[in-house]
């Protein structure tokens, strides 16, 4: 699919060279022979004056080299050419007997006069056009002429074109958490027009994601008060089941409103960023985890460094290894680097995510199967928490199903060396 700047410029270029392909048949046009008429009223012409001459002042013709010979014969005489000329002749009234000759000269003619009885006068002109057509040095030209202007072309629409890559551009300038930076109101005046609405969209946008954000950590914080008074009362409740009921589903409240905070936390709160082994973290996450009973399998890690936040990576990184040890009867996990990035992979033997739901994994709150809250705790927020972490660092997430059955989630992050510490 085509982008609109390089159809436009596509277009400009066409159009130039149509122009060119049209000047070039006009050029060609006034570069042709004229007329064969034309040519034979000038030969009848030229005969009749020669013979005018010549028959008035015989000695011209040795001054003038012209040869005095006899009659040519029959096969040297262009039949069809002579009867053009001597029409032409007969139509302007003159009488002299002329034959146009044969020539093998190109770009020439040769024409004989009748003086007096066997005498002929032998004359030559140039041919009727005026030589070969110039066809490489038109070419050269219309080739450079075609590339001035495409050049002109590709110009004028990146020109024009600049409001919509302001936009393509902005688009790949908005941060990991959602804020769209200030552009430059600078520039022809349709693109200060186009970068001051984007900015004008952007404040609001910036205010509503903000104020989304306060809402969540708000409502967070809030949950807290009349989660403690419940948990007080819930204490005199009496032994049984009612009393645990009570305490799990406040233990899950509290959860809740932990992990919504924290995903604020993670998206409007700038953190310090320093060189981190990624190495180190991942070993210390699958040592903890083990240590609570979950099943985590460490395979090949590999030294690498990233600059980041290390409690915040520790803290992505976590949430997707327990994820997948709760829910995929265990984790695999293994670190490596292609060169260029830290490529983490947590792989599990569980039941696998729908295909159709493969896209929602990361939403805030989101369930495969809602069934399934009464038997693994949790507040659905350690998949957003974690991209968010990632993304802010530079990096991508992704989830799929594995062929051989479970999910397979991979992390990568920009590597940096020891020495940018």
């Amino acid at each position: 699919m085509w982008s609109l700047r390089t159809r436009f410029t596509a277009l400009l270029v066409i159009s130039v060279v149509l122009v060119l392909v049209a000047a070039a048949f006009v050029t060609a046009t006034l570069l042709r022979r004229p007329p064969e008429a034309a040519f034979d009223l000038a030969l009848a012409e030229r005969a009749e004056l020669a013979a005018l001459l010549l028959r008035a002042d015989p000695s011209a013709a040795e001054k003038m080299h012209i040869r005095i010979l006899q009659k040519p014969t029959q096969n040297r005489i262009d039949q069809e050419h002579t009867d053009n000329v001597r029409a032409e002749g007969r139509r302007k009234g003159y009488t002299s007997e002329v034959v146009v000759l044969e020539s093998f000269k190109p770009h020439s003619k040769g024409i004989a006069v009748r003086l007096d009885g066997d005498r002929w006068a032998y004359l030559d002109f140039p041919g009727p056009g005026p030589g070969p057509f110039p066809l490489l040095p038109l070419a050269a030209y219309l080739t450079l002429v075609a590339i001035g202007m495409a050049g002109i072309a590709i110009y004028a629409s990146n020109v024009m074109m600049r409001p919509l890559r302001l936009l393509d551009e902005t688009i790949a300038k908005i941060r990991p958490d959602g804020i769209i930076p200030e552009l430059p109101e600078t520039g022809p005046m349709e693109v200060r027009t186009t970068a001051k609405t984007i900015n004008r969209l952007a404040t609001r946008l910036n205010a509503a994601v903000s104020s989304r954000m306060r809402m969540i950590a708000a409502a967070g914080h809030d949950m807290r008060t009349p989660m403690t008074r419940m948990r007080l009362r819930a204490e005199f409740v009496g032994d049984g089941d009612d009393r645990q009921s009570w305490l799990k589903d406040l233990e899950e409240l509290d959860h809740i409103a932990d992990s919504a905070i924290r995903l604020v936390r993670e998206e409007v709160s700038p953190v310090a960023r320093e060189q981190v082994a990624l190495d180190a973290v991942v070993r210390s996450v699958a040592a903890e985890i083990r240590e609570t009973g979950m099943p985590v399998e460490q395979g090949a890690i590999a030294p690498v460094f990233v600059k980041g936040a290390p409690f915040a990576l520790k803290r992505a990184i976590r949430n997707l290894v327990v994820n997948a040890a709760t829910h995929g009867q265990g984790a695999g996990v293994a670190l490596s680097s292609n060169g260029a990035e830290a490529v983490l992979t947590i792989a599990d033997s569980g039941p696998g995510i729908p295909q159709n739901l493969l896209d929602r994994v990361f939403e805030p709150f989101f369930r495969v199967d809602q069934a399934r809250r009464q038997l693994v705790p949790g507040a659905g927020l350690g998949l957003a928490i974690s991209r968010e972490i990632i993304e802010n660092h530079g990096g991508t997430i992704t989830i799929v199903n594995r062929s051989e059955g479970g999910l397979l989630q991979t992390v990568r992050l920009p590597l940096c060396t020891p020495a940018q510490d």
